[in-house]
């Protein structure tokens, strides 16, 4: 593989804008931005996690593959009609929460988010894959020839592994249930 990066500082975002794989350029505010960020922020959360776990957890390798298929995502985004669809991913993520889930048994109320260090970063994973989600999803609403919807499906699929990755990494803890006044 040859060198991607070869140069880290450019100046060239010093004037508010910054450029798309497809040379275009556009304000840093843009909904691209805003949605690149996001998933930037989500990698990043799910790498705490991953941080925390020993390199046997039987969770590590899924978690590292899912920051991969993210910077498939913000590839995606970054370069408008590539074309992804991420049909197959989202399938794995749906038979991954059905096994797990099982695993888990039936919840009865709202958990709060807490538990374990990893079970706690997790949760709060999810919470920034949501806001991911909504970004994707103003992007795709704004340009919808441009991307697949697989995209923000993909993130609505990986914000409930999320959460079941969270009560994983807390099964050994009693989980904190939301109590209603």
């Amino acid at each position: 593989m040859s060198d991607r990066l070869t140069r880290i500082t450019t100046r060239g975002g010093d004037a508010g804008e910054t450029g798309l794989a497809d040379g275009t350029r556009r304000s840093k505010t843009s909904l691209h931005f805003h949605a690149l960020g996001d998933i930037d922020e989500l990698n990043c959360a799910i790498g705490v996690v991953v941080a925390q776990l020993g390199a046997e957890h039987e969770l590590r390798s899924q978690l590292i593959d899912t920051q991969s298929r993210l910077f498939d995502v913000g590839g995606a985004i970054a370069l408008p009609r590539s074309e992804l669809i991420l049909g197959e991913d989202i399938t794995r993520l749906e038979e991954f929460i059905a096994e797990a889930t099982a695993r888990l048994g039936p919840l009865a109320n709202f958990v709060l988010p807490g538990g374990t260090p990893a079970g706690a970063a997790t949760h709060l994973a999810r919470a920034v894959c949501r806001r991911a989600e909504r970004s994707v999803w103003e992007l795709l609403e704004a340009c919808p020839n441009d991307y697949s919807a697989s995209l923000g499906v993909y993130l609505n699929r990986l914000s409930d592994a999320l959460f079941v990755i969270a009560r994983r990494l807390n099964v050994h803890v009693d989980e904190q249930l939301w109590q209603q006044r």
